[in-house]
C-alpha cells in the first residue's frame, strides 16, 4: 500500500480504529471518575491494535497525572490475577482496548470491574449493553453503510486504488446509570448530554 489517501494496486477499505481515540477513553474516565490516578490498560499485546492503543493511552496520561500499566489478554487465568492485584490499591480504573480477545472474555472483564468497583471505560457499546460503565468507539453501522458505497463504486468501475482507506467519521458514546450507580459513580450531566445511549 502506497498510503491510506492512495493505497494503489487493487486495495481499499476502512480502518476498524483510530489509535488517537485512545487519549479520550482516558479523558473520559478522568471525567466519570475524577478521583482516578490509576489505569490498567487491558490489551492483546500481540496485535498491532493492542500495541498502538496503548502507547497513545500512556502518552495521555502524563498530562491527566495518570499511572498507566498493561494487562495482558492471553487467558482468563491471567486477566482475573492481574485485575485482582490490580485493584488491591486505591483510585484505579480499567480501558479495554479493541481485540477479538476483548470479546471473548467479555463477561470476565465486566464482571471483574463490578466485584472490585472499578469504573472502566470499553470501545463497543455492547460492553455497556453487557453491564459496563461507558463506552465510546466507530459506530459500526456508519461504516457498513460506507463500505457499501464503495462496493458500489467498484462494480459501476472504479478502481479500488483511487478510493482512499477511511478512518471512522462517527463515533457513539454509550453509558449505563445502573452501572454508575452501583460503583457510587454521579455521570457528570456534561457525559449524558453528549451520550447517544443511557441506560437506566
Amino acid at each position: 500500500m502506497e498510503s491510506l489517501a492512495q493505497p494503489g494496486g487493487n486495495i481499499t477499505g476502512f480502518l476498524l480504529f483510530e489509535y488517537n481515540l485512545s487519549a479520550k477513553w482516558l479523558e473520559l474516565l478522568k471525567e466519570i471518575a475524577p478521583s482516578i490516578t490509576r489505569i490498567a490498560v487491558i490489551r492483546d499485546a500481540e496485535i498491532t491494535a493492542g500495541v498502538g492503543q496503548f502507547a497513545v493511552i500512556q502518552s495521555a496520561a502524563s498530562a491527566l497525572r495518570m499511572n498507566v500499566r498493561a494487562i495482558s489478554m492471553r487467558n482468563a487465568v491471567e486477566i482475573e490475577r492481574a485485575i485482582t492485584s490490580f485493584a488491591r490499591a486505591p483510585n484505579g480504573g480499567l480501558i479495554l482496548t479493541g481485540s477479538a480477545l476483548a470479546v471473548v472474555h467479555r463477561e470476565l472483564i465486566i464482571s471483574l470491574a463490578a466485584r472490585y468497583g472499578l469504573p472502566a471505560v470499553y470501545y463497543r457499546r455492547y460492553f455497556v449493553v453487557s453491564g459496563g460503565l461507558v463506552s465510546y468507539g466507530p459506530d459500526t453501522i456508519d461504516q457498513y453503510r460506507r463500505a457499501a458505497e464503495y462496493v458500489d463504486r467498484i462494480l459501476k468501475g472504479e478502481k479500488p486504488a483511487n478510493l482512499p482507506v477511511q478512518a471512522p467519521t462517527k463515533y457513539e458514546l454509550a453509558v449505563n446509570l445502573k452501572t454508575a450507580k452501583a460503583l457510587g459513580l454521579d455521570v457528570p450531566a456534561s457525559v449524558l448530554a453528549r451520550a447517544d445511549e443511557v441506560i437506566e
